[in-house]
């Protein structure tokens, strides 16, 4: 179970809170969305659960554990808007090798066919995969990690519909094995699948109803 409580992060430089007492809980294997405008917060609270930046008050747990942005680097794995941009390697391979000198072939096979890529040659380029495929390599250097929870950053920007729904499947798919938080500024592409959804607005979140599953 991650657990916030009343997180605040409040910048030297800025004049106000950027997020303002957020808690939530989110159990494993669930998948929480949160919806926002752009400047709401949302990249901020993911950036705090990833470790990458640092909380001015408040408490995250995992598993009644209270967790340091140390330990939260270690539990999370954070796909950001548009992680295309990012790829450093020059084949599937090297993307997924990356920071893994020692991994084994068959863990590589694992991560993409979880997300459905295991039909490529590990030599394709990157850079030469579809919009979806990209996105789906993303998830899948994040999955090498095996984090504990998978943070996403808007993760349907940029596709067209029909990119995005076959995302959104595979969402649905990871979340059987996974816990995943989404943020997105449209709720129209994940509330059928979440089994918690907040809203952020100026820094405040509040709860939303879902949608019945099943």
């Amino acid at each position: 179970m991650l657990c916030l409580k009343n997180v605040t992060y409040h910048p030297v430089a800025s004049p106000s809170p950027i997020l303002k007492e957020v808690s939530l809980q989110l159990a494993p294997q669930e998948m929480g969305l949160i919806v926002g405008a752009s400047g709401s917060g949302k990249t901020t609270l993911l950036e705090i659960l990833a470790g990458l930046a640092e909380k001015s008050k408040g408490q995250i747990f995992w598993r009644d554990q209270e967790l340091s942005a140390q330990h939260l680097q270690q539990l999370g794995g954070i796909v950001f808007q548009f992680p295309e941009r990012h790829f450093c390697g020059s084949s599937i391979s090297e993307e997924l090798c990356f920071g893994h000198p020692e991994i084994r072939l068959e863990h590589i096979q694992q991560a993409l066919a979880e997300v459905s890529l295991d039909n490529l040659s590990l030599e394709t380029s990157p850079h030469s995969l579809s919009g979806g495929q990209q996105r789906r390599l993303a998830l899948a250097v994040q999955l090498i990690r095996q984090p504990n929870i998978l943070l996403l950053d808007e993760p349907t920007a940029g596709l067209d519909w029909s990119m995005r729904r076959q995302l959104t499947k595979l969402l649905e798919k990871l979340k059987q094995h996974w816990t995943l938080l989404v943020v997105s500024h449209d709720v129209e592409d994940f509330l059928a699948i979440a089994d918690r959804c907040w809203q952020i607005n100026q820094g405040v979140l509040t709860t939303v109803p879902t949608l019945p599953h099943g």
